[in-house]
This record gives C-alpha cells, sequence and structure tokens, in this order.
C-alpha cells in the first residue's frame, strides 16, 4: 500500500509515492483520482513539507489516562475536541517558533494523526474509518502556560507553527496498535501506544462528524501519551510512529532564522 508524501519539486508542491529510494510523482493529489507522472525524483536531498494542509485541524484533549493524570486532570465522560488553524501546519525540517513574548512554558505532545480522505458527516465508527485515507506523525505544540490560564485552548494550541505534520501519509498500519515516541534532542521524553487511547480512532472520528462535517485533508489527531515536557529555543523534537517515518523540527524563538534542513526523516 503506498506512503503518500508531498514534497517540493521544481520550485511547486507536488505528491508522490515512496518507492524505496525514490519518489514517484503522481497527479493531481491522493484526494482524488490520481495517477503516476512517469516522474521519479530521488529521496536524498528532496525536501518534504507538510502531507496535507488540511481545512481544519481537530484536536482530542485527555485521550490516554497517564496524560490526564500526569496534568492532575479527570478522564472526560465525552471526547474533549478543539480546533487548531490549518496556519499552525508546518512540515518535517520546519522549525517550531516558540512565542516566548507570550509564553514561558511551550510543551511537546507527540500524536497519532488521521488524515480524512473522504467527506464524513454523521457516519458510525466503521463508516469512519472507510473514510480514512492514511495516518501521519503530529506534534500537538501546546502553549501549558496559557492553557492552564485561559480556560479555552485557541491561543495554546493555535499558533503558527504548532502543529508539525509529516513525513509521509502511511495508508496501510493498523491505528490500534502503533508504538509512538518523542524524543528532545536523543532524549527519549514519551512512549506510549495507540492502544491505550481512551477513544478509538473510529468512536473519535464518528463523534467528531455528528458535530461538523469532516472534508478529505482534513486532519484529526488523536491524543498524546504521558510525558510531554517543555521545549527550548536551540533543541530538536522528534516523534517517531512505527511504519509511518520521524517527524523532526528544530525549537527556535520566533525571531530567529532558521535553514529548514530536508526533512528526509520518511525512512
Amino acid at each position: 500500500m503506498p506512503r503518500f508524501v508531498r514534497f517540493l519539486h521544481e520550485g511547486s508542491p507536488r505528491y508522490g509515492v515512496l518507492d524505496g529510494t525514490e519518489v514517484a510523482v503522481i497527479d493531481p493529489h491522493p484526494f482524488t483520482r490520481h495517477g503516476p507522472t512517469g516522474e521519479r525524483v530521488p529521496v536524498q536531498g528532496l525536501t518534504l513539507l507538510a502531507p496535507v494542509i488540511p481545512s481544519k485541524v481537530v484536536g482530542v484533549g485527555r485521550n490516554y489516562r497517564a496524560h490526564a493524570e500526569e496534568l492532575g486532570n479527570e478522564v472526560p465522560a465525552a471526547p474533549l475536541l478543539f480546533l487548531k488553524p490549518s496556519s499552525s501546519v508546518i512540515g518535517p525540517g520546519e522549525a517550531i517558533r516558540l512565542p516566548t513574548d507570550r509564553s514561558e512554558e511551550v510543551h511537546h505532545e507527540a500524536e497519532l494523526a488521521v488524515v480524512v480522505g473522504a467527506l464524513l458527516q454523521r457516519v458510525t465508527p466503521a463508516e469512519a474509518l472507510s473514510g480514512v485515507l492514511g495516518y501521519t506523525c503530529a506534534n500537538d505544540v501546546t502553549a501549558r502556560d496559557l492553557q492552564r490560564s485561559e480556560g479555552q485552548w485557541f491561543r495554546a494550541k493555535g499558533f503558527d507553527s504548532f502543529c508539525p505534520l509529516g513525513p509521509a501519509i502511511s495508508t496501510d498500519v493498523d491505528p490500534a496498535d502503533l508504538p509512538i515516541r518523542c524524543r528532545v534532542d536523543d532524549e527519549v521524553r514519551q512512549e506510549g501506544n495507540t492502544s491505550d487511547l481512551l477513544v478509538s480512532v473510529g468512536d473519535l472520528l464518528s463523534e467528531i462528524s455528528q458535530i461538523v462535517t469532516l472534508l478529505p485533508s482534513d486532519v484529526v489527531l488523536t491524543g498524546t501519551p504521558a510525558g510531554v515536557g517543555p521545549l527550548r529555543a536551540g533543541q530538536r523534537v522528534q516523534v517517531d510512529i512505527e511504519g509511518i517515518g520521524v517527524l523532526d523540527n528544530p525549537v527556535v524563538d520566533r525571531e530567529a532564522t532558521v535553514d529548514r534542513g530536508n526533512g528526509d526523516g520518511a525512512g
């Protein structure tokens, strides 16, 4: 089954399918009928982009019991939903920019992200899963001090660069049993498995679809395991999900300039 990537090719974003050390270019994109163009480009040195720019990103809070407990929160009776703006999305190698003039405590949150492939409106869990294109890595970056002080989460979750996604959309992984790991400067901070989700992917998508229509290319974040912690400028944070790849992002103050690197963590 294909693993889709979005990448910069001759100055324009393109989609392709990972095939060993090469990417087979497709046209136009995986959210509609598409086909190979016959072009192939080497993965080495390729600038990977966020695999999707969604109309919306829907997140869920406290969907792992241990994470709720580490922050002193109770497990919600129903999925605790919030939105992140599409402008918060960045890709592999792009910098997470700390808004140090607004927040003094920005945390990483490694998560499995669901990439929606079909319109989902008031669907059952089984129908929801059949409308999934695939899965990618996400980092639900959060200004924890603002989250605590404000009660609602738009500012805490919504800053530009607070939703790294990538490196690839994997179409053949089982979302019910995926190891998730987060490393900061090679130190393992988070280690969990989607088997511990309190609300499964299918149930979560179904519940969201009762409230808001999910469109092709929308992204749903499924929650983060325990171990969240602060990020500082100069660090690198990696989200690693088996079968998908490694999402690698540097951390900078938001006024800094940074070389994004090649973001080639899809292996």
